[in-house]
C-alpha cells in the first residue's frame, strides 16, 4: 500500500496547527573545536525535545477531523521523550493520556511522565515490547493512537523544526541530525527536499537506518548502547524509509564513548544539559564522524534534555539505565 506523500505544504500547515502551544526554539553561533556551527537548540522545546511538535500536531490533527477525541484519550509507547510529549501535549488539551514504557525507560522520565498525570505503564525489555502492549490496550480501550515516529501526523510535527531553522539559518549547506526510528529526520528532510544536506547520525547501539539502507528496506535489528532510550527503536519507521532514500545525504555512526564526550563538551563548554541521544548528533563533528568540507556551512541540532545533570560531571560514570 502506498503512503501519502508528505510534502511542505503538509509541514507548513502542522506548524500552524501547533504554533500557539510550542516554542520557537533558538539558534546560537558556536566554535565547535575550531568548526563554527549553527546549533538549534530544540532541548528548550516544551517537554524538553522536538517530540512535543508531532504530539500536538496528532492530537490537533485528530480534533480537527472528527471534532472531538476519544473519552479513553490518547496512548503511546516510548522510551520516556515521546511519551512526555504526549502527556504534556494531552493536559494541555484536557485528556488523558496512558504511556506504556519499557524497561530501559530511565527512572527521570518515568517520574516526569507521572507529574504529567500520565498513567504509566512498564511492559518489556524494550521500546517494541512497549509498543506492541499500548497497541493492544488501543484496540481495547478505543484510545487514539500516537506512535512515536512512524505516523504522517508525527513526521509532519517533526518537519516544522526544518521549516522554522531555514528562516533561522538560511545560509546552511548542512545540518546534522540523531535518529532513531526516524521519525525527526524524515519530516526535516521531507521540508528540505535536498536543498540543504541532511546528515543522519545514529549511535553504533542503534543502527537502524544503516541497517534499512543496506537491505534497501525497514529490518529488525538489535538494541542497545547509552542512547538506546530515546535512539532504540527496533526498526526505522515506514513512512520516513522512502524520504530517508530521496534525501537523506549520508549516514554516520558514533561510539557511546564519543556520546559521552559530547555531552560533557556542551556541559563544559555552554553549559547545556543533553541528554544521549540528543547530543549524538554533536558527538558526530567533534569525534570527526562527520568531516565538514573547506567553508562548508553546518548546523547541529541539540533535540533532547531530559537527563540528570549530574550525570554529566567527568567524575561520574554513565549508566544507561539511569
Amino acid at each position: 500500500m502506498s503512503l501519502p506523500r508528505l510534502n511542505p505544504a503538509e509541514i507548513a500547515a502542522a506548524a500552524r496547527r501547533i504554533a500557539p502551544h510550542v516554542r520557537v526554539t533558538p539558534v546560537i553561533s558556536v566554535d565547535c573545536e575550531g568548526t563554527p556551527v549553527e546549533l538549534k537548540l530544540e532541548f528548550l522545546q516544551v517537554s524538553g525535545t522536538f517530540k512535543a511538535r508531532g504530539a500536538f500536531n496528532r492530537l490537533l490533527a485528530a480534533r480537527e477531523q472528527d471534532k472531538s477525541l476519544p473519552a479513553a484519550g490518547i496512548v503511546a509507547a516510548s522510551g520516556g521523550n515521546h511519551g512526555i510529549a504526549v502527556a504534556h501535549a494531552a493536559r494541555a488539551l484536557g485528556v488523558p493520556a496512558n504511556i506504556f514504557v519499557p524497561a530501559t525507560a530511565p527512572a527521570a522520565k518515568v517520574v516526569k511522565l507521572r507529574a504529567l498525570g500520565a498513567v504509566v505503564h512498564a511492559q518489556g525489555e524494550q521500546y517494541a515490547d512497549a509498543l506492541a502492549a499500548s497497541e493492544a490496550f488501543a484496540s481495547r480501550s478505543g484510545a487514539l493512537r500516537s506512535h512515536a515516529y512512524d505516523q504522517f501526523e508525527t513526521l509532519a510535527g517533526a518537519g516544522t523544526v526544518a521549516l522554522e531553522w531555514v528562516s533561522q539559518s538560511p545560509a546552511l549547506d548542512t545540518v546534522l541530525v540523531a535518529v532513531g526510528g526516524g521519525g525527526l529526520i524524515g519530516g526535516m528532510a521531507a521540508f528540505y527536499r535536498s536543498t540543504v544536506r541532511v546528515v543522519a547520525v545514529e549511535s553504533q547501539g542503534c543502527p537502524t537506518l544503516h541497517a534499512a539502507l543496506a537491505a534497501g528496506h525497514p529490518v529488525d535489528i538489535e538494541v542497545g548502547g547509552l542512547a538506546v532510550d530515546s535512539l532504540g527503536a527496533r526498526r526505522v519507521g515506514s513512512w520516513m524509509f522512502p524520504i530517508a532514500q530521496a534525501h537523506v545525504a549520508t549516514a554516520v555512526l558514533v561510539s557511546d564513548a564519543a556520546i559521552t564526550a559530547a555531552q560533557r563538551w556542551a556541559w563544559a563548554s555552554l553549559r547545556i544539559a543533553s541528554e544521549p541521544g540528543g547530543a549524538a548528533a554533536l558527538a558526530a563533528l567533534l569525534s570527526g564522524a562527520y568531516q565538514p568540507a573547506a567553508g562548508e556551512r553546518v548546523g547541529v541540532l541539540m533535540c533532547g534534555a531530559n537527563v540528570d545533570p549530574a550525570t554529566l560531571s567527568p567524575s561520574v560514570a554513565h549508566d544507561p539505565q539511569t
